[in-house]
């Protein structure tokens, strides 16, 4: 029997969770996907705090709806970007959570590149 992509996604997890970690001048930034949602927060590993998070459900009090989808991945990207700009933060390690770098994850990668985070 074959597992389920989540499944699969949470052994892929902890792979690569051994290889990176957030400081407080570089933190992670973490991508989670829900049906609903996309969320992404930097964290400092450290001292185990999280110093920023966003996400389409936050994005949505502003007025317009979010879905998931790229469109709105890539705005939550550069609201993150906004987010470690005011905390005077430019360089973070980017954590995929283990989905594929491919679409949603991709679109909020290159929208926090656009909001002028390097990594």
């Amino acid at each position: 029997m074959s597992k389920s992509k989540n499944a699969q996604r949470l052994l892929r997890k902890p792979r690569i969770r051994k290889k990176i970690s957030g400081t407080e001048s570089r933190p992670r930034l973490v991508v989670f996907r829900s049906n609903l949602h996309i969320y992404a927060q930097l964290v400092d590993d450290e001292n185990g705090v999280t110093l920023a998070s966003t996400s389409t459900q936050v994005l949505n009090k502003g007025g317009e709806t979010l879905k998931s989808n790229k469109e709105s991945a890539s705005q939550v990207g550069k609201a993150i970007a906004e987010a470690a700009k005011a905390k005077n933060i430019e360089t973070v390690v980017f954590d995929r959570n283990g989905y594929i770098y491919h679409g949603k994850i991709k679109a909020l990668a290159d929208g926090a590149r656009e909001g002028g985070l390097k990594f």
